[in-house]
């Protein structure tokens, strides 16, 4: 059994580590209330835009000037990585990087793919076996619809400049703090959606298609990277808050056998100086 000294060391240190932890926990759940807000308000919007796009989309044509549906022959790939410049959030950003690997390795076997992190966590995993073609951290300390319209207006040109014939997008998906769902979607180009539905639909474009196109596309294709990372942002709070609040309960828990195991490591000793005490006084008296 460990000794006195040890065993308090021990506690402290832990005790210690669950403090941090459970400031921690505090500080992600401040920052996903907003974060939270923040995705949720924009999502009905974000909805509405892409459903308007899947309808519109039915009937693009070659006259539409639309280059952003353009499908070529696969032969080179880019595939954007969201994840977290901070760590201390569970499997969040090993989910991102699995699926990376996964999608290089069997869905683009063969073909040349290069990778768009944005996060630090991800680059730093992935730039030691794949090509990246960019890394921004900074995207996250200031998240506005402006900043990343600049990154999607970037990955835009590179599709119409002929450098990737498909971009991808891969996050996590933000349901509740406790669950994230890691989402795989295709950017560029823009899939053509055609059911009964809006096989039905007479739209009356004004002032005309080819201005409604060369308009609504562009800024659904902001819409949905903004969206996803608005919906990382708060998976990541999320999923740090639950990974501090089970570290902050399995530190309570080490703490408790800790402290039972000192407890009964200095009634032991008291005992044992008792039995001492009584053995040499019963040596003296003989």
């Amino acid at each position: 059994m460990a000794n006195l000294k040890e065993l308090r060391s021990r506690i402290t240190s832990v005790s210690s580590t669950m403090q941090i932890t459970s400031a921690m926990k505090m500080v992600s759940a401040a920052k996903l209330s907003k974060a939270q807000d923040a995705i949720t308000s924009m999502r009905p919007y974000a909805e509405k835009l892409t459903q308007l796009l899947q309808d519109l989309s039915a009937t693009l044509d070659d006259d539409s000037g639309s280059k952003f549906a353009e499908e070529r022959e696969v032969k080179k790939v880019l595939i954007v990585a969201i994840s977290s410049n901070k760590g201390l959030a569970g499997a969040f950003n090993t989910n991102i990087i699995k699926k990376v690997k996964n999608k290089i390795q069997n869905e683009y076997q063969g073909k040349d793919v290069e990778v768009y992190t944005l996060g630090k966590k991800g680059n730093d995993i992935l730039k030691k076996t794949f090509e990246i073609h960019k890394n921004n951290n900074g995207i996250f300390d200031e998240l506005t619809f402006e900043n990343v319209s600049d990154i999607a207006e970037e990955l835009m040109q590179l599709f119409l400049d002929g450098k990737y014939d498909k971009i991808d997008i891969v996050y996590n998906q933000f349901k509740n703090a406790a669950t994230q769902y890691v989402m795989d979607e295709q950017f560029l180009p823009i899939q053509k959606f055609e059911s009964e539905d809006n096989k039905q639909l007479d739209y009356i474009f004004e002032p005309s298609k080819l201005e409604i196109v060369k308009d609504l596309i562009p800024k659904s294709l902001k819409m949905q990277l903004f969206k996803g990372l608005r919906d990382s942002f708060a998976a990541e709070h999320g999923a740090r808050m639950t990974a501090m609040h089970k570290a902050t309960d399995n530190a309570k828990e080490l703490r408790d056998d800790l402290k039972l195991s000192y407890n009964k490591a200095r009634q032991a000793s008291i005992t044992n100086e008792i039995l001492e005490i009584v053995g040499g006084a019963e040596a003296l008296n003989g």
